[in-house]
């Protein structure tokens, strides 16, 4: 007589059952998103508290320095499970503690015998398939080719080229879809030929990579991964052979655009790097973090020259200006402020307001400054913030010249067209919208990935307005 296939299962938990085994938990796909989301923000290479690091099997075997975290088939004399256990439990030292099933799977796994079973290779992220969405993602990353011609989004594992006709108002159609393995997409930017696009993202508590993909194509050139955190801020050098990253992991990286070799690294901030950019001979990168230091690095060494800024506030982006050497910078209190890039003048004490290089502040904007973006001859500074305001402000005094009305929550990413006469901006909602650069008025807006139906934003949607 035949079993169906339900029928075989059932009968193979009753088997189990009858013998007293539970089903094996999985490292791969059970511990491990626990330990990710509750633990590895502090237990991880760059931030090992007590010397643990738990965001590979190997070093999470390897304990820290109180010893085993885990004694594998044994969850009772295990610091991993004990910690997480109980009434009050000692941890995880910030955010709500672990589920009663969550605490059961990781006793389970240990007294199963603590298994590896991460596939060869590591976790892979790779899609066989552009993504079908069902609802728009949130949009980090953004950039203009040099032409004007391409306006590269960043998705769900990939990056979406939509057309951009130079004197249409209809709304631009994706013209490419470029995926890769990264779930995250954080940062984008065109070589200044416009044959390739690089972004730098990753996979949070995994790994940070950089994708290069030959634009005419459509095709992924080279893929460079390193550490075990998101790579954030790419930029080019200005010889096309070199590309600059920040990290979570607190470093600041160099590679060679051509092979993916690492070229420089630089140790000196002490938090998450958010933005690089180098100067115009490419001889000195300058470098913002959330430590609040704006770092003027050799790279030829590697070695820091000199803070550029006094640090007093969190830095969340940065860029340099189209043709001189200097640099735009907004913080996480709301406030751009400009700078040469060139040494801060010396060591300074607490208070000392000295700063060689501080050209001037802009105006704040509530909430912090997540996006910020040069017009082609650098004579305007456009800002975004997480307050959803946007400003653009003239570079030559820091007058405001106008002030777009959005209504798509946090800004996170915009960018002027190389033509200068439109700004584009996204974030939160998903949208992109098109701004006049000079007065703010809206001129269009889409959807940053194909959904099906095509959503259309509220017509009393007050982005459709500006304020002078």
């Amino acid at each position: 007589m035949r079993r169906s296939p339900l029928r075989l299962i059932l009968l193979l938990a009753l088997v189990i059952q009858a013998a007293g085994a539970e089903p094996p938990v999985s490292f791969s796909s059970e511990v491990r998103p626990i330990l990710r989301r509750s633990c590895t923000g502090c237990h991880q290479p760059s931030k090992a508290k007590g010397g643990l690091d738990l965001s590979t099997h190997a070093a999470l075997l390897r304990g820290g320095k109180h010893g085993p975290a885990v004694r594998p088939g044994d969850p009772e004399k295990s610091r991993l499970v004990q910690d997480v256990s109980g009434a009050e439990p000692a941890m995880p030292d910030e955010g709500d503690p672990l589920t009663q099933a969550e605490r059961r799977v990781l006793s389970q796994w240990v007294a199963q015998g603590a298994l590896d079973d991460t596939p060869p290779g590591g976790v892979l992220h790779q899609l066989k398939a552009p993504p079908v969405y069902d609802s728009l993602p949130s949009v980090a990353a953004m950039a203009w080719s040099p032409d004007g011609g391409l306006l590269a989004v960043a998705g769900w594992h990939e990056v979406l080229l939509h057309s951009a006709p130079p004197r249409s108002n209809a709304p631009p159609r994706v013209a490419g879809r470029l995926v890769g393995h990264s779930p995250r997409i954080e940062s984008i930017a065109f070589s200044p030929d416009g044959r390739l696009l690089a972004t730098s993202g990753g996979a949070p508590s995994e790994y940070g990579e950089i994708q290069v993909w030959e634009v005419a194509t459509r095709t992924l050139v080279r893929s460079i991964r390193a550490t075990t955190d998101v790579f954030f801020g790419i930029s080019w050098s200005p010889d096309q052979k070199r590309l600059a990253v920040g990290g979570a992991d607190k470093m600041v990286r160099v590679f060679s655009a051509a092979d993916g070799t690492e070229l420089m690294r630089c140790d000196n901030h002490i938090d998450w790097v958010f933005g690089t950019s180098w100067s115009r001979d490419g001889l000195h990168l300058v470098t913002a973090g959330r430590d609040r230091a704006l770092k003027l690095i050799d790279v030829a060494t590697g070695h820091l020259i000199d803070d550029i800024n006094r640090p007093t506030e969190a830095l969340l982006s940065l860029a340099r200006h189209p043709s001189e050497d200097l640099v735009a910078c907004g913080s996480d209190k709301g406030e751009p402020r400009l700078y040469r890039i060139e040494p801060r003048g010396g060591r300074l004490g607490e208070g000392d307001d000295k700063e060689a290089g501080f050209v001037r502040p802009f105006d704040r904007l509530p909430g912090g400054i997540q996006a910020l973006g040069w017009s082609p001859d650098g004579s305007l500074l456009a800002a975004g913030s997480t307050s959803g305001e946007l400003r653009i402000y003239k570079t030559s005094d820091g007058r405001k010249v106008c002030s777009p009305r959005w209504a798509g929550g946090p800004v996170f990413t915009l960018g002027f067209r190389p033509a200068g006469d439109q700004l584009a901006v996204a974030g939160y909602d998903g949208w992109v919208r098109l701004f006049d650069a000079t007065t703010g008025t809206l001129i269009q807006e889409f959807p940053s990935v194909p959904l099906t139906p095509t959503p259309s934003p509220s017509r009393n949607n007050p982005s459709h307005q500006a304020t002078r």
